[in-house]
């Protein structure tokens, strides 16, 4: 199994510690890079290395929020190919729609338990992100 490279970004320090406690947990050779904004996360991308193998992107947050962040992203012609998985405590309907409509890869709500958290992490980098076509069946993961 090669190295995967996980960016995440997110504003709350305590989501940051919680997020690299998961992937510490997981038995797999994962190279974390944590961002505590879209600035921040949007300049280490467009300056590499290290060059992301998936992104996870929390969405609310001041300055540069995720919605920004997406959109720049998949309108890039050069990025638009990394996979973005929104990883926020929104479950809302329509914030679930833009964020497929926007072209985010997957939608994971922030689960409460540490074990479902790493579960869902684990479930996302099983995905084959070159064969994968989100739809409004297999966009939300399902605890």
């Amino acid at each position: 199994m090669k190295k995967i490279t996980i960016f995440y970004t997110d504003d709350d320090e305590d989501d940051l510690d919680i997020f690299t406690d998961a992937v510490e947990s997981l038995s797999r050779d994962i190279n974390l890079q944590t961002y505590s904004g879209g600035e921040k996360l949007l300049n280490a991308i467009y300056h590499p290395p290290p060059t992301p193998s998936v992104i996870f992107l929390d969405l609310n947050m001041p300055g540069k929020n995720g919605f920004d962040v997406l959109n720049e992203l998949k309108g890039s012609k050069d990025k638009s190919d990394i996979p973005v998985i929104i990883f926020s405590t929104s479950n809302e309907p329509g914030i679930i729609e833009k964020c497929l409509k926007l072209g985010a890869n997957y939608f994971i709500t922030k689960p409460v338990l540490m074990k479902d958290i790493v579960k869902s992490i684990e479930h996302s980098l099983s995905i084959n992100w070159k064969e994968f076509v989100p739809d409004s069946k297999t966009f939300v993961y399902k605890l």
